[in-house]
């Protein structure tokens, strides 16, 4: 049973300003906007966890929302604000992130929890109760019980019977 589909809606953007780094030979020169976050995902126990890269983002501007089955993460990393400053190089990226996974339905998204620390987001789904593998006690009784014979019609045999 999968739990996510992941979808990287930037993924083909930041292979574009690469490329374009490259032809205007500016390598490594230009901020970037944010392609993405890197993930890792897993089960353990009753929880679905995942972990999001998320450094250097004011904790504030991440926002989860589930729609459906759809969890979108979105945070931003703002461009620092320095007066007089002759920039040499600006690799590291800036603007906004955006990230959304595809939960299954298995997954209890009432009960989501998040936290932020050292740069890494955690997201905790519980797997939903009615989704829980369980174990069924069975217990001896000590005398058969008695199961009541129905036909599709939902009369007993016997009324059949009379009838014909």
């Amino acid at each position: 049973m999968a739990m996510l589909t992941a979808y990287d809606p930037f993924a083909a953007t930041s292979a574009a300003f690469r490329a374009l780094d490259q032809l205007t030979g500016r390598g490594g020169m230009t901020a970037r906007p944010l392609s993405g976050m890197p993930m890792d995902a897993y089960r353990v126990g009753d929880n679905f966890v995942a972990h999001f890269d998320l450094p250097g983002v004011d904790p504030g501007s991440i926002d989860l929302s589930v729609e459906g089955t759809t969890l979108t993460i979105t945070a931003e990393r703002s461009v620092p604000q320095l007066e007089n400053a002759e920039w040499s190089i600006a690799e590291r990226p800036y603007g906004s992130y955006t990230r959304q996974l595809v939960l299954g339905r298995s997954l209890d998204t009432d009960r989501l929890e998040a936290s932020y620390h050292d740069g890494v987001l955690t997201v905790s789904i519980p797997v939903a109760e009615k989704a829980r593998a369980r174990k069924i006690q069975v217990t001896r009784a000590d005398t058969p019980v008695a199961v009541e014979g129905r036909t599709i019609e939902g009369e007993s045999p016997e009324a059949k019977a009379v009838e014909s």
